[in-house]
């Protein structure tokens, strides 16, 4: 009898060890999913709550272990916020030391679109990182912060760069900044500088000239035209008389510029002040400063294309003249077309 119950202790230490052994193997090396999911977890969340939305997105296959994993490694109290990824080959221990120790997978942040007005560029930002449009845009005018990065609030389109990043979520206004400085510094190759300075224009002045060259037109080959049309008026000290400066005095407001609007009184009226306005009126994107490094002159460089029009044709393209003349046939052309319409 006493050797029975020796075996049947025995049976039940290996049943036990066995039972223990799948356990941990279940916990820690098999796949716990059956599809992947992005996981958002925002300050103060549950554990709870997180255990329910990656069970039910990622499709847990054994709810138990998950639990079992949340409770051993604490994710209630450890609880980190980011934005996760849970993947089909991912164990339930994975999963609850990824949300412990901040394991974020980067999100990607489009920086495209209407980026004229510093209330929208701070909307669209707030809208793909765990920011409030409110922060962004104190940030957007923060003198100290944007001055650790050598620009301020008069010119930060010119720190902005149309593209899409890989960044964290929780990321601050720093770290973004961060992102849009190192794309400035390798935007910026001695070759450019070298087309730069040869137009006598600094990097800043580059950016001022392509927010207008990008808010006159989004038809980038002729961008450099309208670039070049800019150029000459400069080098021989005519007025730019760009209309999207005017309509920048008015926060793009302006459902039609008319003569009464060309009187306001601002740096940024290039019909009452010769050179360009003091800072970018919009983001540029690399199109628009190609242009101006690239400029076509329709001629030569101050001698070439003085004026541009909307083409009669309506195809939202222009057309260039050199002459005031011309350039008034090529408006009288566009104007009877526009009556006939």
């Amino acid at each position: 009898m006493k050797k029975v119950t020796c075996i049947l202790a025995a049976l039940a230490v290996v049943l036990i060890g066995a039972l223990l052994g799948w356990s941990w193997l279940r916990d820690n090396k098999l796949p716990n999913f059956r599809q992947q999911a992005e996981i958002y977890v925002y300050p103060g969340a549950a554990a709870d709550d997180v255990l329910e939305e990656i069970a039910d997105r990622a499709q847990v296959r054994n709810r138990a272990s998950l639990e079992r994993c949340f409770r051993s490694k604490q994710v209630e109290r450890y609880l980190t916020p980011g934005h996760y990824t849970v993947s089909p080959g991912d164990a339930s221990v994975y999963v609850a030391r990824m949300l412990n120790n901040g394991w974020q997978t980067p999100v990607r942040l489009s920086l495209t679109g209407n980026l004229r007005l510093k209330g929208n560029i701070a909307a669209k930002i707030a809208s793909q990182l765990l920011l409030d449009s409110a922060t962004v845009h104190q940030a957007l005018n923060d003198d100290k912060l944007l001055a650790r990065y050598g620009f301020t609030p008069r010119n930060v389109f010119s720190l902005l760069t149309p593209d899409t990043y890989d960044i964290y979520w929780t990321a601050s206004m720093e770290d973004f900044y961060d992102k849009q400085k190192d794309a400035w510094d390798a935007y910026w190759t001695p070759e450019r500088d070298a087309k730069a300075k040869a137009l006598r224009l600094s990097r800043q002045q580059v950016s001022v000239l392509a927010s207008i060259v990008k808010a006159e037109s989004n038809n980038e080959g002729e961008m450099p035209k309208i670039a070049g049309v800019y150029l000459n008026r400069l080098k021989i000290g005519m007025p730019l008389q760009a209309d999207p400066t005017i309509a920048f005095c008015y926060d793009y407001r302006l459902s039609r510029i008319l003569l009464k609007h060309l009187e306001v009184d601002s740096a940024y009226n290039t019909y009452k002040h010769t050179g360009l306005p003091p800072g970018p009126i919009c983001v540029p994107t690399r199109a628009a400063m190609e242009a101006v490094l690239n400029p076509d002159f329709g001629g030569t460089w101050g001698s070439g294309n003085l004026y541009f029009c909307a083409n009669a044709d309506f195809s939202g393209t222009h057309v260039f003249a050199k002459t005031l003349a011309e350039h008034n046939r090529n408006a009288a052309a566009f104007q009877a077309e526009l009556n006939r319409r």
